[in-house]
């Protein structure tokens, strides 16, 4: 991957490289889901996750977009276990089944084999582009999506801003910092970083995204539903950590071998939606799934269970929205138009 004895770059493209390249990147290898592999996700913790987040996607079919022909995009869909969800369940509803469009946006060669072996049965396209989506309404989907790509690090020492750089010197990586122009940080952005701050993290890759997607809904209506880590800290602090076997990492450890991944920051992303004109709803997941009526739904599945069955699907349950494992450090984000006003799930 670094093939040069000796290299200087920036986190983010030093990042980029250990996730996607196209060779030797984390991402674009056979990338390990579930207990045994480097991490699990909700929709593998309990299919109700995923159900949970149709039955969002139905209620805001119903209300905004009345009855119309819609896109489901996932954003980033791993081994293709929500979106096999999704679709399973859909089927028990007809007149919304028969109006969906389901899509997934991958560029992992090795993932998209992955998810067309799952989902082999079902009707779906795969795209890497956007550009040329259906004029529907579009639902734009992401599971642990935006937290995988690569960012940028600032510090501020002595009044002075600095990017971090990884180098290799001897076979062995560490960071290094280069002086960085804040003001022109600041004018890609569209709006001042506070002097408060003496860190920032910063991915212009998601921020790309977020605008693409923008005027993707902007002309066919749709929002765009995110499931992530994510803080609420005004002031930020450094998030970014290796993952493998289920274990945090130094992220210069394992190049190439393990997932590198960071917490978003919602007042940092409440910036980027006004700066697109986009009103950004959040939850924790703890709350948005029992607003949705998680704990009825289990119920409903439990009635038959024996003993066993039934402390299986609560214990599933239970990780989702228990407060110190997945209910508060995961929040639901929904991007939309400020004229669109659906806060089913929400504060």
């Amino acid at each position: 991957m670094f093939e040069k004895k000796k290299i200087k770059i920036p986190l983010d493209e030093f990042i980029d490289n250990c996730l996607y390249h196209p060779k030797h990147g984390y991402y674009m290898q056979k990338v390990s889901f579930g207990k045994d592999g480097d991490f699990i996700t909700a929709p593998h913790i309990s299919k109700i996750f995923s159900e949970m987040i149709l039955i969002w996607i139905i209620s805001a079919w119903k209300n905004i977009y009345r009855n119309k022909k819609i896109n489901i995009v996932e954003l980033g869909a791993g081994n293709g276990e929500m979106m096999h969800q999704i679709i399973n369940t859909s089927k028990r509803f007809f007149n919304f089944h028969k109006k969906c469009k389901f899509i997934i946006y991958e560029k992992s060669p090795k993932l998209i084999n992955v998810q067309k072996e799952k989902l082999k049965n079902e009707k779906i396209k795969w795209v890497k582009n956007l550009d040329y989506l259906e004029s529907n309404p579009t639902i734009f989907l992401g599971n642990e999506f935006l937290d995988a790509l690569p960012i940028k690090q600032y510090v501020k020492r002595k009044k002075i801003w600095y990017e971090k750089y990884v180098e290799k010197s001897g076979g062995k990586y560490s960071f290094t910092y280069v002086k960085s122009n804040i003001k022109k940080l600041e004018k890609t952005l569209g709006f001042k970083i506070s002097s408060n701050q003496n860190f920032l993290e910063v991915s212009f890759e998601e921020i790309n995204i977020l605008k693409k997607l923008k005027n993707i809904i902007s002309k066919t209506g749709g929002g765009i539903l995110l499931i992530d880590y994510a803080n609420l800290k005004k002031k930020m602090t450094n998030t970014l950590q290796g993952v493998k076997k289920h274990k945090k990492i130094d992220i210069l450890n394992h190049v190439g071998s393990s997932d590198i991944t960071h917490l978003l920051n919602i007042p940092f992303l409440k910036r980027i939606a006004k700066k697109l004109n986009l009103k950004l709803n959040y939850n924790t997941q703890r709350d948005f799934l029992l607003k949705l009526g998680i704990l009825n739904r289990a119920e409903i599945l439990a009635t038959n269970e024996n003993f066993l069955g039934k402390a299986n699907i609560f214990y599933r349950i239970n990780r989702l929205i228990d407060k110190q494992q997945m209910g508060l450090l995961f929040k639901i984000m929904y991007f939309h138009k400020k004229t669109e006003s659906f806060t089913l799930g929400f504060k």
